[in-house]
């Protein structure tokens, strides 16, 4: 299973375009970051779609998004 990691500038915003992305269909999880990790706020969105085409319809909504990481799992 393949999906990518969406860093957003905050919980608020990861809140809103969970509901955004829930809303147009898009399966969207919000999800703890890596303590490790240095940016964002600490959460991420988790899709499986297309994450260009997620970001691109999170911007045009005013929900900036930052770091993509793409996830690859073993079957």
């Amino acid at each position: 299973m393949t999906y990518t990691l969406i860093s957003v500038s905050s919980v608020t915003y990861a809140m809103k375009a969970k509901n955004l992305l829930n809303q147009m269909g898009y399966y969207c999880e919000i999800e703890r970051r890596d303590k490790n990790t240095r940016t964002g706020c600490g959460y991420m969105l988790r899709v499986k779609d297309d994450p260009v085409l997620i970001c691109s319809a999170l911007e045009r909504r005013g929900i900036k998004t930052k770091e993509r990481i793409t996830v690859e799992r073993g079957r």
